[in-house]
């Protein structure tokens, strides 16, 4: 059984045609997807994503915390191989210092936003994310859309024009990029790197004329393949003023759906933000003159308190929304509940009689077995110590990767992962920027200077 195959029988359960029907009404709905454990809340939100009777709808999934987020995001991106669904996290790197951007986490707000407002009417996917990156406005799409900077292939332009354009959006002119904001300008060549897009341009000019667009990999300043077309976008963070931003609520299109993993939570932490907030910009206003800051640390411009929603304000917002609660917490307020039957995968602690044993008795119940493993490897291990112990277990191996694995009684499916089993460490995957060990070693190649001593390997 695939992936794909999976998702459909979870998308013809009649849980799941209860919730897209709910979802379907136009007055705001109240859902409690309750029992939803382990990656099941994956499963469910990715058997609705690609729901025929869903597919006009735009998702957010609200989750504890950022680690909580990411591997939500991997789990169901692995699941659905969907290109527009967006980890949307925090722009700074330190949730009490409010002068400090993670550059990556910048890259992927401004990707993730471009494309909500790009998509207008239609579907634009969905956003996972967590209460720290909620309480930042947004900047509002009409505002997007008028500073992003459009080059296609065979267009005429004029290449001063272009760089003072792009340093009054605030890109920086360098020898060579090595992060989003740069720009550099060796003859014919302009390499930019848009704060939408995870590495950089090239246009190579011919004469006024794009004569080819193509990405090119900030470590070795190599092209990788051709484009038609880009849209160079600027820090969204850094770029407008207050009256430009809003409440993600405001900015997201009216179809979009609020999955809330935890609603108490999320208002805890978002009040916690308020009062981190309050003791940043009293702390800023006693000091008589700015923190310092290491070099390689983006600063970003004083932040005042408009720049940011309050918890009251946010959940003001969600009253004119569709919102599905799927975490373990009841939601404070009456919703509809929609019962799962749904339980988490024991610990064996690599103990494989143990193993063998479970899978046995849900076999002998009917259960059909999933084994999934990101490695395919791993599932040719258990096979082999299934063999050496003389033991015929009948199960399906699936090469993907999901966070936590579970049982759904109603279903009869076992879905276990292998990390679990053998007791590793399931590390999550979040799109970087750029390695920061490879751009200390650009930014020193930068800075070198004639007389400095040099070791060439």
């Amino acid at each position: 059984m695939s992936v794909q195959a999976l998702l459909e029988t979870y998308g013809q359960s009649p849980r799941l045609f209860s919730l897209a029907d709910k979802l379907s009404y136009a007055q705001p709905q109240r859902l409690f997807a309750r029992n939803l454990r382990g990656s099941a809340s994956q499963f469910v939100a990715g058997a609705l994503f690609i729901h025929p009777s869903a597919a006009s709808l735009n998702h957010v999934f609200v989750c504890n915390d950022a680690e909580e987020a990411a591997y939500f995001h991997n789990t169901l991106e692995n699941l659905t191989g969907a290109l527009n669904i967006y980890y949307f996290p925090s722009s700074f790197k330190n949730r009490k210092n409010y002068r400090l951007l993670n550059s990556s986490h910048v890259m992927l707000r401004t990707e993730a936003l471009t494309k909500f407002a790009a998509a207008g009417a239609h579907r634009a996917g969905a956003l996972v994310t967590y209460p720290e990156a909620l309480f930042e406005k947004v900047v509002v799409s009409r505002a997007i859309a008028a500073n992003m900077i459009h080059l296609r292939t065979n267009e005429t332009i004029e290449p001063d024009a272009l760089y003072e354009k792009m340093v009054g959006y605030g890109f920086e002119r360098t020898d060579f990029v090595y992060e989003p904001g740069q720009f550099a300008v060796r003859g014919g060549i302009i390499d930019i790197y848009s704060f939408g897009n995870e590495k950089p341009y090239r246009i190579e000019l011919f004469g006024n004329d794009i004569d080819s667009i193509r990405i090119i990999d900030p470590e070795t300043q190599l092209s990788e393949r051709r484009l038609l077309k880009v849209s160079i976008i600027p820090n969204v963070d850094l770029q407008f003023e207050e009256e430009d931003k809003v409440s993600l609520l405001d900015f997201l299109p009216a179809n979009t759906v609020i999955w809330m993993q935890d609603e108490e939570l999320t208002r805890e932490k978002m009040l916690t933000a308020e009062e981190d907030l309050g003791l940043f910009l009293q702390m800023r206003a006693d000091s008589k003159k700015p923190d310092d800051e290491d070099e390689d640390r983006l600063e970003k411009r004083d932040v005042t308190a408009d720049e940011f929603v309050t918890a009251a304000v946010f959940f003001e917002g969600l009253a004119n929304r569709h919102v599905v609660h799927f975490g373990h917490a009841a939601p404070a307020q009456d919703a509809d509940v929609i019962d799962f039957s749904i339980q988490a995968q024991p610990a064996f602690n690599r103990r494989f009689e143990l193993l063998i044993a479970d899978l046995k008795d849900w076999e002998k119940k009917g259960f059909t077995l999933n084994l999934f493993a990101e490695n395919p490897k791993q599932l040719e291990r258990l096979y082999t110590i299934f063999r050496d112990l003389k033991e015929q277990i009948t199960f399906n191996p699936i090469a993907t990767s999901i966070h936590e694995g579970f049982i759904d009684l109603d279903l009869k499916m076992v879905c276990y992962t292998d990390h679990q089993i053998f007791q590793r460490y399931h590390k999550y995957k979040v799109k970087q920027a750029y390695n920061k060990s490879k751009a200390l070693t650009l930014r020193t190649l930068r800075e070198l200077q004639p007389g400095d001593f040099v070791t060439h390997i």
